[in-house]
């Protein structure tokens, strides 16, 4: 893990090498491993050098911290793309349907309906992630494992959101393999091509059970204050 001692752009560069490395010792990985870099609660000052150095895709998780801190970034840097990697609440679905390229986030019916407006009042709709709870936790967000059927059904057939993938935060207390798995296998179930899952410590896993999409925030730019 990184610390303020070591530059983002080397963190970054390590965390390139490594998920290299993870994809060439997959028996099965992805057709593609793209890194999220996690920069919520960075400043500017922070993010710069990473894109300097390369790096275009970044995940927030909160929209006015995003819209305050990526607009004049994406002034200097056009082509960078952003994820929404946090809860989002229905009122905020307008503003992160203009603002976002993709949200890994969409957990319930009343915030699919509301993604439906948004997209068909701003004429676009972000590529979509439905959020699996694979642990059941109570506290956390994320369609049960058992409802996501259900959930994708509405999401995709009815509502014909543009349901790219599946999303996952395993439980901190357990092994994470089981729920990439898991995740991996509702996937294949339903024909949903991208997996959203692994993060500092376990992104290498993650690739080995086939994550198109790693978020990687403390690795690259030290630990959060």
């Amino acid at each position: 893990m990184s610390s303020f001692a070591e530059t983002p752009a080397t963190a970054l560069a390590d965390i390139l090498a490594r998920i290299d490395a993870a994809r060439k010792a997959a028996l099965r990985p992805a057709p593609f491993t793209k890194l999220v870099a996690v920069s919520k609660t960075f400043e500017a000052e922070r993010i710069r050098p990473v894109l300097q150095a390369g790096q275009r895709c970044f995940g927030e998780s909160r929209v006015q911290e995003t819209i305050r801190k990526w607009s004049p970034l994406r002034d200097e840097f056009p082509d960078v793309e952003l994820h929404l990697v946090g809860a989002l609440q229905t009122n905020k679905a307008r503003e992160a349907v203009e603002l976002f390229d993709a949200i890994h986030s969409l957990d319930r019916p009343k915030l699919a309906h509301a993604l439906r407006s948004a997209c068909d009042c701003v004429g676009r709709c972000p590529d979509l992630f439905v959020q699996v709870n694979t642990g059941e936790e109570p506290q956390k967000a994320g369609v049960v494992p058992d409802e996501a059927a259900a959930f994708i059904a509405l999401c995709r057939d009815q509502l014909k959101l543009p349901v790219k993938g599946l999303m996952c935060i395993p439980p901190a207390d357990e092994a994470p393999a089981p729920h990439f798995a898991l995740l991996a296998k509702l996937a294949r179930a339903h024909e949903i091509p991208h997996l959203s899952m692994g993060m500092s410590a376990d992104f290498e896993m993650a690739i080995r059970f086939g994550a198109t999409h790693v978020r990687v925030g403390t690795a690259i730019f030290g630990t959060r204050h």
